[in-house]
């Protein structure tokens, strides 16, 4: 999953955790609902301005807001390593021998 999805779903759960809903949250940033729409599906980054706006009204650290990496599952997790595999393979010996030497 690219940054701006779980940037996206992490804000998401975080709104849902303090009980609000997009439209309010957009009030209380003062934009548009569609801008907070696009920011929780990935398809937008917010601006600074924004991320600040929001970190506040979610009540969150900037560190909170972008504690997402955990969040991937196995299958992300393999698609990832598989895509920089193809991207990189000179490095496929190397990604070889630290996999076998976590793995004995």
């Amino acid at each position: 999953m690219d940054k701006k999805k779980l940037l996206g779903k992490r804000l998401r759960e975080l709104r849902k955790r303090r009980g609000i809903s997009q439209e309010r949250l957009a009030e209380l940033i003062e934009v548009d609902p569609t801008t907070v729409s696009n920011i929780e599906n990935g398809k937008n980054y917010p601006t600074m301005s924004n991320l600040y706006k929001l970190l506040e009204v979610l009540d969150c650290t900037f560190t909170e807001a972008f504690d997402f990496e955990h969040k991937n599952n196995n299958d992300n997790l393999i698609n990832q390593i598989i895509e920089r595999l193809k991207n990189n393979p000179e490095k496929i010996e190397d990604f070889y021998k630290i996999i076998m030497a976590l793995t004995k």
